[in-house]
């Protein structure tokens, strides 16, 4: 006789990532984001103006983790190596010794004083997306400022989440007068001036990511916690949370038992345009010139570059190509999240 076959029922959320992973545009998506993301938390191992490693006169060096001098390797200064420096290079070719470069030798701060042709220059073998007016590698700047706006993204999303969810959560569940000053307070708040407030902090505070990020956490939570208001409206009045009240539980315990992972839904749909958002703003305010110092990398601050240097149209072209594919995997893996998660779908 042959055995009855089993069927295996999935979990809520393993139904959910099966049908996140048919949304081969978002799947795809969420793929390329996240390789991207870990090369740029990489970053000072693919572009650096220091080797990974040396060896020099029998003596290993690891220069990309320790300061070495430039008398170590037969200079006269006792100063900081410039490992661009023809006579360090010559110094590494002699028999015997070696050094291993990463594939761009170039950091978002090297400025090559060796360079032949004036600033800005055309991509080149060396420099494979060309120089900024300062002479500033445009593949290490784009490198380096993605990795800043994708965590920037991330700490933006985080806190406008941990904000908006209690917020939602404090009006939609206790509701009548609570709901009704919260509301309140926040429509007055949601209509201060974000911009205007933006340029007189940073007219008076040195810029800073801090700053930026305190700036624009005080109202990145608004339209989150809308929505999970909405979501805590609905579900304290369904019956799975009368029975918790006739069980004795506590408020603090139906809300974080019950409700709460009953209304992440439209949480988790929010962050990926939430995230976009956030690398738009960072990137709009670092073009106006309010937004990170000025030797940060940053992609506002390349097109800004790009609008001062028209005739070098290889900075605003690959800064642009960046900030898409950027937003467009973002908005992607979004939509791809937002279908995986629609009850309506639930028994396609």
């Amino acid at each position: 006789m042959s055995e009855p076959s089993v069927t295996v029922s999935l979990s809520p959320s393993q139904r959910a990532w099966q049908r996140f992973k048919q949304h081969r545009l978002g799947y795809w998506s969420l793929i390329l984001f996240v390789t991207l993301v870990v090369l740029s938390l990489g970053a000072e191992l693919l572009s650096n103006d220091k080797p990974l490693v040396a060896r020099y006169e029998g003596k290993w060096y690891f220069p990309i983790v320790q300061n070495v001098s430039e008398t170590e390797f037969g200079g006269d200064f006792d100063s900081p190596a410039d490992y661009l420096d023809p006579f360090i290079a010559e110094q590494f070719e002699r028999p015997g010794n070696f050094a291993i470069y990463p594939i761009n030798r170039s950091h978002h701060r090297t400025i090559n004083y060796f360079a032949k042709d004036p600033n800005p220059a055309a991509p080149s073998a060396q420099n494979w997306l060309g120089t900024d007016d300062r002479g500033r590698d445009i593949f290490a700047r784009l490198l380096y400022g993605f990795r800043v706006s994708v965590l920037f993204g991330l700490a933006l999303m985080f806190t406008g989440v941990v904000i908006g969810v209690l917020s939602g959560a404090l009006q939609g569940f206790y509701g009548g007068r609570t709901d009704l000053v919260m509301q309140r307070l926040i429509e007055v708040w949601s209509s201060m001036p974000e911009l205007y407030l933006m340029i007189i902090f940073s007219a008076v505070l040195s810029p800073s990511i801090w700053l930026l990020l305190v700036l624009l956490s005080l109202f990145g939570w608004i339209g989150l916690s809308d929505y999970v208001r909405a979501e805590f409206l609905r579900n304290r009045q369904l019956d799975y949370v009368r029975a918790a009240r006739a069980l004795g539980q506590s408020n603090w315990q139906i809300i974080r038992r019950h409700i709460l992972p009953n209304s992440l839904t439209p949480v988790v749909t929010f962050l990926p345009f939430r995230m976009s958002a956030a690398i738009l703003a960072l990137t709009s305010l670092d073009f106006l010139g309010l937004g990170v110092p000025p030797d940060t990398p940053s992609l506002g601050e390349l097109l800004s570059q790009g609008k001062n240097n028209l005739d070098a149209w290889w900075i605003s072209l690959s800064t642009f190509v960046v900030l898409v594919l950027t937003l467009l995997l973002l908005t992607f893996m979004g939509d791809a999240l937002r279908d995986a998660l629609d009850p309506r779908k639930e028994s396609r």
